[in-house]
């Protein structure tokens, strides 16, 4: 079980990656619409949600579902981390708060 943990850990990883990805596309400015939603930064990080999907199915085969929404959680890890050393964003006390009332409420939910 403990290797379809670390699989759903990393997948959860992975399209935090590919949502910072998009943030970053998301601010840059593009001559056409066709160019905002076919760049590679954009197709690149949907290929990202993708292999994310693929590997969370397979993760799934050895945790339970209730186990997986708790690990999903750790989404809300990742990003303000990954936002804080990529694009340079400050982690404020009220993201903190925020994202530990999220995972609270998951972790009471599956109680």
């Amino acid at each position: 079980m403990l290797k379809f943990v670390i699989i759903f850990l990393f997948s959860v990883l992975i399209s935090s990656i590919a949502q910072i990805i998009l943030k970053k596309s998301a601010g840059k400015k593009y001559d056409s619409v066709i160019k905002e939603y076919l760049n590679i930064r954009v197709i690149g990080a949907y290929s990202i949600f993708f292999l994310s999907t693929l590997l969370t199915m397979y993760a799934y085969k050895g945790v339970p579902l209730t186990l997986g929404t708790l690990l999903e959680a750790a989404g809300y890890i990742y990003i303000p981390i990954l936002s804080f050393f990529i694009l340079k964003e400050k982690i404020t006390p009220r993201m903190v708060i925020g994202s530990l009332f999220i995972i609270c409420g998951i972790i009471v939910y599956n109680l």
